[in-house]
């Protein structure tokens, strides 16, 4: 059974800022089975203790009565996950266990291709679309073994609004702060133990935004390490596919069953791929890593700040180097994204817009007759920011093994008060302070990490953003992992 589980409007009540709200939940620490990590639940399955079918079982009755609230699931594939499940239990019984992923059940954002399963991409104008074939990504998890539970919740053709017709996800920290923008509902669903793992996709920060507004670890790989064949696009030389799960390890797990050359993605990368999770014991001494005071505290909030100090002392205290380094100018790198990522999404929806302009979002339509305006010239200009910022990190990431920064400038903040508005600067200031942490590491095609660094004094949580040079997921992994186990930001779950 397919259950469609986001086409009705929003309350009010969770759209609107609420006055003299409760303050957000604690963390707890208690490890439920539904909030233990994909490394955790595999070694089970694989020694037979913990039942694929009976897990699938559970986590299903938990969307069930869990998610109505969180909306981090649009879809439903409960008989699918259930066939996948049944399958996987037979596999291993009989010998032939694939790996950590096979019998977890997963989500995936609902632009990926998932043959007879509707794939709408966050819109309504697609909400008939059924593809009937996967996306690379998706054939590989499934090779893998993995049970995919549903489709997670985006914003309307991945870019910042929502649709006013579909539901909008729910922060499982604060019912009244932002969960991030486009993978906010693979965000939720990690964060909420509604699945072990969720892929994303980031253009301009969506899967570290959400990563960062829900508490879990976000891993962006290098452009092209991950296929795009079979992915709804908003931007295709900015966008990227990568994990969104609960530690580091579990990141690393995901990327070694997805990444690698695609022949359907001519921006596939032909490089062999070499397995990060090996690595990650190897440990982070004499590793070089950068810091740019200004970048990472100007008009950043001074208790993540403060936080990311805290990081650096102890990757130091494990016999890494904190080099000082300086970011390039990042000034022109927003609007520059924003006329390269509009027209690259116009081009992509213009037919269907054309057809069916009244099935968009106002969100959506500024986004397509905005990019629909701008000149070859004005394209070209960003083009060249975009070379100019990218060279830039390039020359910068050659000093070091990786580069330490924030996810995002601040804690997730108050919901605007209309998330289907059209995503106009003000609206989007409201959800992110100073928006210079991102962007440029989709010019550069840069491989980034998020991981979790502690909390606000309200109870949100922090995260620190590892980013390298080109293919060195392993690198970044490797010290996003040792700052994992020399801290405890990783066991704590929303209480829910």
């Amino acid at each position: 059974m397919l259950t469609t589980l986001g086409a009705a409007i929003a309350s009010s009540a969770l759209v609107t800022q609420a006055s003299g709200r409760p303050s957000p939940p604690a963390a707890v620490s208690k490890t439920e089975l539904h909030f233990e990590s994909l490394s955790s639940v595999a070694k089970q399955i694989e020694s037979r203790k913990l039942s694929p079918v009976e897990l699938t079982e559970k986590m299903i009755a938990r969307i069930k009565s869990i998610d109505v609230n969180l909306h981090s699931y649009v879809t439903l594939m409960e008989e699918r996950a259930m066939s996948g499940a049944r399958t996987a239990e037979k596999e291993i019984r009989s010998g032939r266990y694939r790996g950590p992923l096979h019998g977890v059940p997963i989500g995936i954002k609902d632009l990926l291709f998932t043959a007879g399963v509707p794939t709408m991409g966050g819109t309504m104008v697609l909400k008939d679309f059924v593809p009937d074939f996967n996306a690379t990504v998706v054939d590989r998890l499934l090779d893998a073994g993995a049970v995919i539970l549903g489709k997670n919740t985006l914003c309307e053709g991945a870019m910042f609004p929502y649709h006013p017709d579909l539901k909008v996800p729910v922060n499982p920290w604060d019912k009244d702060r932002w969960t991030g923008v486009s993978s906010s509902g693979s965000g939720v669903a990690v964060a909420a133990g509604l699945c072990f793992v969720s892929i994303g996709s980031d253009t301009g920060g969506s899967i570290r935004y959400p990563a960062a507004a829900n508490g879990c670890v976000g891993l962006k790989p290098t452009y092209g390490r991950v296929s795009r064949y079979g992915v709804i696009p908003l931007a295709e030389t900015l966008d990227h596919i990568g994990p969104m799960t609960r530690t580091v390890e579990d990141a690393a797990i995901v990327f070694d069953a997805i990444a690698g050359y695609d022949k359907n993605d001519p921006t596939s990368r032909l490089e062999p791929v070499q397995a990060v999770r090996p690595q990650l014991s190897k440990g982070i001494k004499g590793m070089r890593i950068g810091y740019d005071e200004r970048y990472s505290t100007e008009r950043v909030e001074p208790g993540l700040a403060a936080a990311l100090k805290l990081v650096l002392e102890k990757l130091a205290s494990m016999g890494a180097e904190i080099v000082e380094v300086e970011m390039p100018d990042v000034s022109k790198v927003e609007a520059a994204w924003w006329d390269l990522a509009t027209v690259e999404a116009a081009a992509y929806h213009r037919p269907l817009y054309q057809k069916h302009k009244e099935l968009y979002g106002p969100g959506l339509v500024e986004v397509v007759e905005y990019g629909s305006a701008r000149s070859g010239v004005q394209y070209a200009n960003a083009q060249k920011i975009r070379s100019e910022v990218a060279g830039g990190v390039n020359a910068m990431l050659s000093t070091v093994d990786c580069f330490v920064c924030p996810s995002m400038s601040n804690t997730a903040r108050a919901k605007v008060a209309d998330p289907y508005k059209a995503g106009s600067e003000e609206s989007w200031r409201q959800c992110v302070v100073n928006d210079v942490h991102t962007k440029a590491f989709n010019f550069a095609g840069s491989p980034t990490l998020s991981v979790p660094c502690g909390f606000s004094s309200d109870g949100l949580p922090y995260s620190v953003q590892f980013v390298g040079g080109a293919l060195s997921e392993a690198v970044l992994c490797r010290a996003g992992h040792a700052y994992e186990q020399a801290s405890s930001w990783h066991t704590k779950y929303p209480d829910i």
